[in-house]
């Protein structure tokens, strides 16, 4: 453990501490989600189906949220690394002030033009498919300010390390979705209705939680509401430095996906319902590796705000090996439970063929290709590299996710299959251009806040 998990910023007790909570966080998150989507299948495959097409654009927003405050992660991890206390309070603050504005602002636009953007998007949808998306888009666009604050104070301990406390936020979050979830939509029968209403409760008391945390109870960030109504717009230049590349990279990362749905919406409801159960069993074989994807960037940032770039390399290194044993552990568990954890959303008999071929894929793909292509970014990312990673990022994802889906998916008719095996193809395209850049040195020569 000394010798692949010990930095000169943290050793490796620390290292572990950061991530065992991380851990923890998305296997609830993930574990909570399946639930979720096996909950919300008891209204139907139109409530199914209605619920993923929105949430493809409902993570297209979110991640611009989390984008932007993964830029308060890295700054806030910089200078944590080198202990200027106050800088790090200071920018923890203004994470929060700046990703509250930004999800006031686009959520407020999606509401009113809900009825447009759906009918552009998903237009040749199923009726009750598109009365079921326009009630839980706008619920959706009322809950982003409380996720939006929720992701920006739990980047900010994610930046100090600590990854306890972001779990227990996420935990008050998510465990009280499943709770309303339970009782609206299971019990009470009240579908996409009750699955709004569970959303902005979850998501405004974890909020609620967030900001009482930050200013009451955390060591190394003390909050302040005075402060943060106040924006300060040199803290505000450096964080945008690492979230606007990043923000721009999701845009398009995640409008690839949702022009990969319209594909599925001529596909038919069963198609957008396979692709939906497959994405949240298939998530089951990711959690360990995105909690190390989240690990790494207060690792590798906190080792670069010290410029101690060797020990940033070491460790990148071994959080890419660590997270590839994490996806074969993973598909020794999962594969074989797959016919119990299908049930569970009580699929067509005609498509369970089809998502056991998905998931079996994903299994084989995962600890061969995931890790090049989204550690090494992250970890790209905590140095300050973020132009780079976004750009090659978007580049791989139009070109070979978007048209490679399109051609295998509706010209060569393989369907929701080829739109997965498209992915998988795109995961490996991004990953020889990461790990490229990772064995060169330009990637390690940003020094963000000694340009502040």
């Amino acid at each position: 453990m000394d010798k692949y998990f010990t930095v000169k910023a943290m050793d490796w007790r620390q290292v572990v501490a950061i991530i065992i909570p991380l851990l923890v966080d998305q296997a609830f998150v993930i574990g909570l989600s399946l639930l979720n989507t096996a909950m919300i299948s008891s209204s139907g495959v139109a409530a199914v189906s209605a619920v993923n097409m929105v949430d493809s654009l409902n993570m297209f927003l979110i991640n611009v949220f989390i984008a932007v405050a993964t830029g308060g992660t890295v700054i806030v991890a910089q200078y944590k690394g080198v202990d200027n206390m106050n800088m790090v309070s200071r920018s923890a603050t203004q994470a929060v002030s700046s990703v509250f504005m930004l999800a006031v602002g686009l959520g407020g636009l999606l509401a009113i033009f809900h009825t447009p953007v759906l009918n552009l998007l998903f237009g040749g949808a199923e009726a009750t498919v598109m009365e079921n998306a326009s009630i839980y888009m706008v619920g959706s666009c009322l809950s982003y300010p409380g996720v939006a604050v929720v992701q920006a104070a739990m980047g900010d301990l994610r930046g100090v390390g600590d990854t306890k406390a972001s779990l227990a936020m996420s935990l008050v979050m998510n465990l009280s979705y499943v709770a309303l979830n339970l009782i609206l939509v299971t019990f009470m029968g009240m579908g996409v209705t009750g699955f709004v209403i569970s959303m902005n409760v979850s998501r405004y008391a974890a909020a609620i939680c967030s900001i009482f945390y930050l200013s009451h109870h955390n060591h190394n960030i003390h909050f302040r509401l005075r402060d943060a109504v106040h924006l300060d717009f040199k803290i505000q230049k450096w964080m945008l430095t690492v979230g606007v590349p990043f923000a721009a990279e999701q845009m398009f990362f995640n409008g690839g996906k949702i022009l990969t749905q319209t594909f599925m919406v001529q596909m038919g409801t069963l198609a957008l319902t396979t692709n939906a159960i497959s994405a949240s069993i298939t998530m089951l074989l990711q959690i360990a590796a995105n909690a190390l994807n989240l690990a790494v960037v207060t690792v590798v940032g906190q080792c670069m705000g010290r410029r101690d770039v060797e020990d940033a390399r070491r460790i990148t290194r071994s959080f890419i090996v660590l997270s590839m044993l994490t996806f074969v552990v993973s598909a020794v568990v999962v594969l074989p439970l797959f016919p119990l954890i299908v049930q569970l959303f009580a699929p067509p008999v005609e498509i369970v063929g089809d998502i056991f071929l998905i998931t079996a894929l994903c299994a084989i793909a995962d600890p061969l290709l995931w890790s090049f292509g989204f550690i090494v970014p992250s970890a790209l990312r905590a140095a300050g590299d973020a132009k780079f990673t976004s750009v090659a990022a978007l580049i791989s994802m139009w070109v070979v996710r978007v048209v490679l889906g399109y051609v295998l998916g509706v010209v060569f008719k393989l369907g929701i299959v080829g739109v997965w095996v498209a992915m998988f193809i795109e995961w490996g395209s991004r990953g020889l251009v990461f790990t490229l850049r990772f064995r060169g040195s330009k990637w390690c020569k940003h020094n963000l806040i000694g340009e502040s």
